[in-house]
């Protein structure tokens, strides 16, 4: 193995174990929390949550043996079921995403009307809807025999081995990406762009009313008003941050991805193979910072969590204390014997 592979087989390692920890965290935020789960985006966060941790402990753990090989890990059969799945998880983590940002918009440009037009039902009915789509376009690949390992991506993949079905392939592959991952990012852009308009309309009330307030308290403190202001200014920087961080998050991770997949189709550009893996890695990586951007950064999943190890550190402790008392009435008796 060279220094690129052993570099890439490292990163592989450390995105399986991060994201197999933060989204079996988040996990257990839902198990715990009976507020979490009776709210609707908690749908949406459970199957993006799901598809994580299928692609984590079933995707990953091949494209690292690829790496370390540089060949096919396992047989046929089970490089065709990883390859259906690595298609399916893909789609539906993106239209997850797109559903959260729907789920967003209507909370906050509709939120007299939310809780009648985004019910568990509503969100039951887009879940379905993502399924169904999600499935089609492995199905499709694996019926027609587009499914295989891929040395560019060292990944079982969509991979056509046969020349005379090439036309046919650019044309699926096209039509799978535009309506996975362009259609993700339309919905992305709009509906957060929207949230972002209205947040700055808030954010401009507040400020009018806070600066009418500072010339009306003529005897306020300096400290006080610079507080204020500087709140003032944070106020206006953090939706954009959110927004910034969801849409951007998106297109870093998957963006390398599908463009080298669209670039692979014309014979004429030659791809690195360290760039296939390097922007595979960068898809993979989706999985780990999903639970921190959608979850574990959130004021509510970050009370849940904490609560959590508060109460596995309490147990422990009890546990220990127990057996400390325990060893010292042992040693009390033996004494007295």
């Amino acid at each position: 193995m060279s220094i690129w592979e052993v570099i890439l087989a490292f990163v592989v390692v450390v995105l399986m174990l991060v994201a197999l920890l933060a989204n079996v965290l988040v996990l257990m935020c839902f198990l715990y929390s009976a507020d979490i789960r009776k709210q609707v985006p908690g749908l949406f966060i459970l199957n993006l949550t799901f598809c994580n941790l299928l692609m984590t402990v079933s995707n990953m753990p091949l494209t690292l043996a690829g790496i370390i090989y540089k060949s096919q890990p396992g047989g046929d059969q089970i490089c065709h079921v990883v390859g259906f799945l690595e298609t399916f998880l893909t789609t539906n983590s993106m239209l997850s995403m797109a559903a959260l940002s729907i789920d967003r918009w209507i909370a906050v440009v509709f939120p007299l009307s939310y809780h009648s037009k985004m019910r568990y039902r509503d969100a039951a009915l887009i879940l379905s809807y993502t399924w169904l789509h999600s499935v089609s376009f492995p199905i499709v690949a694996a019926s027609l025999s587009w499914v295989g390992f891929h040395h560019l991506y060292a990944s079982c993949t969509l991979y056509n081995k046969r020349p005379e079905d090439r036309t046919q392939f650019v044309i699926f592959t096209g039509v799978f990406h535009t309506l996975s991952f362009l259609l993700s990012l339309i919905v992305l852009c709009f509906t957060y762009l929207k949230v972002l308009k209205v947040a700055r309309f808030h954010c401009k009330r507040i400020d009018v009313i806070t600066m009418q307030t500072l010339v009306l308290l003529v005897d306020i403190h300096p400290s006080v008003r610079e507080r204020c202001l500087e709140e003032q200014k944070r106020r206006r920087q953090r939706a954009t941050k959110k927004i910034s961080t969801f849409i951007g998050t998106f297109i870093l991770c998957f963006a390398p991805y599908v463009i080298t997949r669209l670039v692979e189709l014309s014979s004429v550009v030659h791809i690195n193979s360290h760039w296939g893996i390097i922007s595979k890695c960068l898809a993979y990586s989706k999985a780990v910072s999903d639970p921190f951007v959608y979850s574990l950064l959130r004021h509510q999943y970050k009370k849940t969590w904490k609560d959590i190890i508060n109460k596995v550190l309490k147990r422990s402790s009890i546990n220990s204390s127990a057996l400390t008392s325990e060893s010292h009435n042992r040693n009390i008796l033996q004494l007295n014997e």
